[in-house]
């Protein structure tokens, strides 16, 4: 096939995505739209008129962020893959560096440090002008560049030798590199999964024990009761960087710990935080993270090998402008463009992630023997989020890993009415 048309076909595929997302973004907005007059009746007891109006806005507000961001981005992509900005760089790199596994690791790391930069003034953006109008930003901006000093240097002590490794294994091993480099990532993330909270965490948020009182006695005893080994409680300074909210568990074994935003102790009552937990432990006991894992491990599989693949068809260098030979330009290229191929089975993965909490919704009123305190405490946290209430439901369905606030309310409400059906006489 003519190279011309490959790059073109493959051009037309990016701004389809684009095009899809822009669609999705105005029909959401549509909808939202078509709601805002008056708080819609399921959510009269969530939201008052003012708080309910405030969310539309900041839906909005988002809204018209992310169809800029969208565009600005896919401009940019098209811009690098077909501007001959890439093989330029790699020719005057591997002229000056050589080609070894390490040189063309720091090729790898040096395109996709230098690529984050365009993204920089849209996060400051979002941060400091569409959080902060609404209330939610706390981040000052020294600590909004140190985040990003933390994030290069972890990048570079971790990523970059990684990426050394991958391409040592294209050396080693020949036409089975894959299967070899999938074998060190897998190892890598679970590494990470054990070290991540104990040495990286800390380095961008304070966590100290929660303090002794009843909260801690509740929390603990149900941690018992649901046989969660959490070796502490713990309190993450979140209101350091948002108002937003959230809890989850990390770590592996005896490392493992339960963490809960301040600004989440702030907002829900003791009842609420034992739901929100029990259902953070609900995705534990119903094992939940180990088949995420799984699942993203055969994704990372199926990757490495499409890049093996793709690294033996000289059309794919071609059309980028690229020499065939080296693996390199292939594991760069496949980086850029697997979002256009990712975002058409967000659906999916979306699908079965809702599908999660809702079983962990179910464990966690199983737990407290009532679903109230749940439903009470996800209408606190929509209210104090300025949550969209009323997503297109296609919308949904490609941006929301969660199902929305109607949809779990009447999934408990069904529980509970089970539940209450079967301890009848």
């Amino acid at each position: 096939m003519n190279l011309t048309v490959l790059a073109a076909i493959i051009a037309l595929l990016i701004l389809l995505r684009w095009g899809a997302e822009l669609w999705l973004a105005r029909l959401n907005r549509r909808h939202v739209l078509s709601h805002a007059g008056r708080v819609p009746e399921p959510f009269r007891g969530v939201m008052d008129e003012p708080a309910y109006a405030r969310a539309v806005e900041y839906t909005l507000a988002r809204n018209r962020f992310s169809q800029f961001a969208d565009t600005y981005q896919t401009a940019l992509l098209l811009v690098v893959l077909f501007s001959g900005l890439l093989p330029w760089a790699y020719e005057v790199f591997r002229a000056r560096f050589g080609d070894s596994a390490w040189a063309m690791a720091a090729f790898l790391f040096s395109v996709g440090a230098v690529l984050s930069l365009p993204g920089w003034p849209l996060e400051w953006h979002e941060q400091f002008r569409l959080e902060q109008k609404f209330g939610f930003n706390t981040t000052t901006p020294k600590t909004w560049w140190l985040d990003r000093v933390k994030g290069f240097a972890l990048a570079l002590v971790l990523g970059f030798p990684l990426l050394a490794l991958v391409l040592k294994f294209v050396e080693w091993t020949g036409e089975w590199w894959w299967l070899w480099a999938w074998g060190a990532l897998l190892v890598f993330q679970l590494v990470m999964v054990v070290l991540a909270p104990v040495l990286i965490l800390p380095l961008f948020n304070k966590f100290t024990p929660l303090p002794e009182g009843s909260l801690r006695e509740r929390l603990s005893r149900l941690a018992g009761r649901t046989r969660f080994p959490a070796r502490d409680l713990q309190v993450m300074d979140g209101s350091k960087r948002s108002r937003h909210s959230n809890a989850f568990f990390t770590g592996f074994g005896r490392w493992r710990k339960i963490v809960l935003f301040d600004t989440l102790l702030e907002q829900l009552s003791e009842s609420e935080l034992e739901a929100v937990l029990a259902h953070e432990i609900g995705h534990y006991r119903l094992r939940h993270i180990p088949k995420m894992l799984m699942v993203s491990a055969l994704g990372s599989l199926a990757a490495l090998w499409a890049i093996a693949l793709l690294s033996r068809q000289d059309w794919f260098y071609r059309a980028f402008g690229f020499e065939p030979g080296s693996i390199v330009p292939a594991l760069l290229l496949f980086g850029l463009l697997a979002g256009t191929v990712t975002f058409w089975f967000s659906p999916l993965t979306h699908g079965w992630s809702r599908r999660y909490e809702y079983q962990a919704d179910a464990f966690a009123a199983r737990t407290m023997n009532e679903a109230d305190s749940l439903i009470s405490a996800l209408r606190k946290l929509s209210e104090k989020n300025l949550s969209n209430l009323t997503p297109h439901p296609l919308y949904s369905a490609f941006h929301y890993s969660h199902p929305t606030l109607l949809e779990r309310e009447r999934a408990l409400a069904k529980w509970d009415a089970v539940a209450g059906a079967a301890v009848s006489p």
